[in-house]
């Protein structure tokens, strides 16, 4: 029974530590004074003016199944935690925890009193046996600028001896053992008790004597105050500088008594360490409809940490485990402080279109670092994406328009889309898909848009919350038939000074015109670069000259295989 001693919280900085706390006993236990367990004790909290409290821990601690409600200085208190212990079936224990930073901050150097822990009405059946107590402790930490930095770790739990207990304490990263320390809450030893009663840090018996000799270490007192009154409750601290060394990263504390019932509830260590502590988070993060790019903005932090986060630390993004991403953090990240950057991924179709999204510091993307970290378990953060899918493109009609030169015709693609959609608000059209996509290079007057191909795929998009509608369709020219007029005058007038057959030149541009006179000599023979304008071009009379009026005969060979070739009589006039 009991629960193992395990890391709580962890402060680095320019920290360090005191307790204070008082026994609920009017006598030490086993002694045949009366039973009486007060209800109510005091002890005196004295810090310095530049000693800041970053944290105040409450413990207490009885005996029998507990009593999780109490008063410190008048404020109800009530258990966040509690710890259960039993010697055996006949006599448990109990200790419970709340946390009162605020309480104790609002306070300050103070008279602490808690009251309203009471047992006295079930506390007979432990007396015959010496095993009735109760007692407080509240751990302080503070931020003090003329410390050096340190890491101090609080651990907590409920374990207890006799015989030996061996608890290894992790998450340490000793620098300089300077004025290293340790310390404990322990409730239950008695003084009177001290058969091979010893504490040992890394095999090293170590003790305070004369408070705290070393064959009995749990004596009833407080190391911080001298007070050597904590009947069956221990507030100690310990020296350690000779017995851990630098570059350690756990230490192993072991506990023997011989015969005196002892439970462990707190142990805090303050070790000299100079880290950074890399954490990453993810700030914001911009998916657009059916695009597999991701535009984030993330914050690399360096917080609880005693050292500067180097530039160039490696950052490593993962989509399902896949890398898709690799960055460097910019600049020096002091202190408590943080850089923020952004980076654009993009998504391989292999990972899905629903994933997560792991952003990974100190990573250099095989999920190992190059930076010695105070936590090297704190360096990723996880945010599950879902891309937003485009719907299927939608194909519409082609259109098709006559040929109004060099295979091209104006369209108004308003116009078009509207017929078959009936939409009219709202639309962009495209060359391509991936400018739909990237809404790059917008058609700038769809009204009246000249094809560049024959046929070209027009692509539509509509914003549609949460993403877009697509569509395609085609627009196609063709030769549409010529319109021959009957007749034209090439008197230099300005209109009609051409046999101006519309439709023809820059549509049908392999095409050829023959004229021919009243008796059937061929008078000009023309293509697309050359337009019959009433003169011959050949015959020998009239090479390079005006043609009397008269009717003449034409024949125009298309050459296209949809068409026959066209033949009639124009009138020449002046």
């Amino acid at each position: 029974m009991g629960q193992d001693v395990e890391l709580y919280q962890q402060f680095n900085g320019r920290y360090d530590y005191t307790a204070i706390g008082n026994t609920l006993n009017l006598a030490e236990n086993g002694t045949g004074a009366d039973c009486i367990i007060s209800t109510e004790s005091s002890a005196t909290l004295s810090l310095n003016a530049n000693q800041t409290i970053v944290a105040a821990y409450l413990y207490w601690a009885g005996s029998d199944t507990g009593d999780f409600n109490v008063s410190l200085n008048n404020n109800p208190v009530t258990a966040e935690r509690t710890f259960s212990d039993a010697l055996d079936a006949n006599r448990v224990f109990f200790a419970a925890f709340a946390d009162v930073t605020t309480l104790v901050q609002s306070i300050g150097s103070d008279e602490y009193t808690l009251s309203d822990l009471d047992i006295q009405s079930i506390i007979s059946p432990y007396c015959p046996t010496g095993t009735n107590f109760a007692g407080w402790a509240i751990t302080i930490i503070y931020e003090d600028d003329n410390l050096p930095l340190n890491q101090l770790n609080v651990y907590d739990g409920l374990q207890s001896v006799p015989d030996i207990l061996t608890i290894t304490l992790d998450n340490l990263n000793v620098l300089d053992n300077e004025n290293a320390k340790i310390g404990f809450i322990a409730w239950e030893g008695d003084r009177s008790l001290a058969v091979n009663e010893q504490l040992t840090i890394n095999g090293n018996i170590i003790g305070n004597p004369p408070l705290n000799p070393i064959n009995n270490a749990f004596n009833g007192t407080n190391s911080f105050t001298g007070a050597s009154d904590l009947y069956n409750m221990d507030i100690d601290v310990y020296n350690i500088q000779n017995n851990i060394s630098i570059g350690d990263t756990s230490a192993t504390i072991q506990l023997t008594s011989g015969q005196d019932f002892v439970m462990i509830n707190n142990i805090i260590t303050v070790l000299n360490s100079q880290l950074p502590d890399a954490t990453i988070s993810l700030d914001n993060y911009i998916v657009e409809c059916g695009n597999r790019n991701i535009e984030i903005e993330y914050t690399v932090n360096n917080f609880n940490s005693t050292d500067v986060l180097p530039n160039n630390t490696p950052i490593t993004f993962y989509a399902n485990g896949i890398v898709v991403g690799q960055t460097t953090t910019l600049n020096t990240i002091e202190i408590n402080e943080s850089e923020t950057n952004s980076i654009v991924l993009t998504i391989p179709e292999t990972v899905g279109d629903d994933f997560i999204l792991t952003l990974s510091v100190d990573d250099i993307g095989d999920n190992s670092g190059i930076v010695i970290e105070i936590n090297e378990n704190n360096n990723m953060f996880e945010q599950t994406i879902n891309l937003l899918v485009a719907p299927p493109i939608e194909t519409l009609p082609e259109t098709l328009l006559c040929d109004e030169g060099f295979n091209s015709a104006t369209f108004n693609l308003n116009e078009i889309f509207q017929q078959s959609t009936n939409i009219n608000d709202n639309v962009a059209f495209y060359t391509s898909l991936s400018d739909l996509q990237n809404q790059e290079n917008e058609i700038f007057d769809p009204t009246a848009y000249n094809n560049t191909t024959n046929p070209e795929t027009i692509y539509a998009r509509v914003e549609s919350d949460p993403c877009y509608d697509s569509y395609s369709f085609d627009v196609l020219v063709e030769n549409c038939p010529p319109y021959i007029p009957d007749g034209f005058s090439p008197n230099n007038d300005g209109p009609n000074d051409w046999f101006n057959i519309q439709g023809l030149y820059d549509i049908f541009e392999n095409h050829k015109l023959l004229i021919y006179n009243r008796y059937g000599t061929l008078i000009f023979e023309g293509d697309n670069s050359k337009p019959w304008d009433g003169k011959a071009n050949r015959g020998i009379n009239n090479l390079g000259k005006l043609l009397p009026v008269g009717t003449y005969y034409y024949v125009l060979h298309l050459n296209d295989p949809n068409y026959k070739s066209m033949a009639g009589w124009v009138y020449l006039n002046y």
